[in-house]
């Protein structure tokens, strides 16, 4: 903390700190999880989480209910929830808000880019998309053919186009580009976010560059994985990384040499931070490395609400809610499919 934070916070971004803080304490405890997992049938959750911060957020859901109905209810939630925060949020805060919200679209543009390629029905994959990712030109997606037919046509309005000019080409969308331009993006994104955080200063930059380098991390890590046996060269690897993080720029060029899990592992031991990732890949296991990645994510996020005075709480917040909801998608796929025996592998509990 670099000493000025308490003397100007409170009378511009109190009140909403306030808010975010009382959110913490609705969140989903360990005896709330437990409860669910006792849980027979999904109209058995519904009854749980109406005894919880949830409420009567299901009541007016007919019966039978599915997975997806559960899930939607809970993200929308979570959507009212930061809306009503961004609605009353003041600059910077509002910015640092605003940019809580790009990775969203991000997964929204590749979410319809790739089911165009797949001729799903756009209606239909507008309603999959995340609300906080939406914006007005996003139905427009289905008619791009090529990387700059989707920026000139529709992205060069929206917050995202700063971070299309490594993605500009004539080269038609397939998967391969498709996912080449998910990685470009999200790394463009990452850089520009930890830049504005790091010229914000005080313990809002000293917070989200840990957090923002975690993410960075990962997503090294991951599309080594993920671009092993394609196409895809080392260079073209090494491209996809953020110019920050733990990694850079040692552990990037490792990275990018790697061709199985092993050689990873390998790369990664010699920084202690991994240690417990990479015990884990000693398994080869990715569900088991992705469960890994969110219990330190929810480590991480959980100490932002030892500091005072900062933004980085709301980013934590999201990330927890994310969590939970990822927890609510489990426990109810188990109780719905009835394969309560593997309950429990999928859950990270947050308190």
């Amino acid at each position: 903390m670099y000493g000025w934070e308490a003397l100007y916070f409170n009378a511009k971004d109190g009140y909403l700190e306030g808010i975010v803080r009382g959110h913490r304490k609705g969140l989903l405890t360990v005896a709330d999880y437990n409860n669910l997992c006792q849980c027979e049938t999904l109209e058995d959750i519904k009854l749980h989480l109406g005894s919880t911060d949830y409420g009567t957020f299901l009541q007016n859901e007919p019966s039978p209910l599915s997975v997806s109905t559960i899930i939607d209810k809970a993200t929308l939630k979570l959507v009212d929830e930061f809306k009503y925060m961004r609605c009353n949020a003041s600059e910077p805060l509002a910015t640092f808000l605003d940019f809580l919200t790009y990775g969203y679209m991000i997964d929204n543009v590749v979410l319809i880019v790739t089911g165009t390629l797949h001729e799903r029905d756009v209606q239909e994959l507008i309603d999959k998309c995340h609300p906080l990712g939406m914006f007005d030109s996003i139905g427009s997606l289905a008619v791009a053919q090529n990387m700059r037919e989707l920026y000139k046509y529709v992205l060069v309005d929206t917050p995202l186009a700063p971070y299309f000019s490594e993605c500009l080409s004539s080269e038609d969308l397939d998967e391969m580009n498709i996912e080449i331009m998910r990685n470009t993006l999200y790394k463009a994104y990452l850089d520009d976010f930890n830049s504005w955080c790091a010229k914000l200063g005080g313990t809002t930059a000293e917070f989200m560059e840990e957090m923002l380098s975690f993410e960075a991390d990962r997503r090294s890590i991951n599309i080594t994985i993920n671009s092993m046996g394609t196409e895809l060269t080392r260079d073209d690897r090494r491209n996809l990384y953020s110019a920050f993080g733990t990694l850079h720029p040692q552990g990037h060029l490792a990275l990018a040499a790697c061709d199985d899990y092993d050689q990873v592992r390998g790369a990664l031991e010699i920084y202690h931070k991994f240690q417990n990732i990479t015990a884990k890949m000693a398994y080869g296991d990715s569900p088991l490395l992705d469960k890994v990645f969110f219990e330190e994510e929810v480590k991480r996020s959980v100490g932002a609400y030892d500091l005072q005075f900062h933004y980085g709480v709301f980013y934590a917040y999201l990330k927890l809610k994310e969590q939970e909801i990822r927890n609510l998608l489990w426990i109810s796929e188990c109780v719905a499919q009835d394969a309560k025996d593997r309950i429990h592998d999928g859950i990270v509990f947050i308190f």
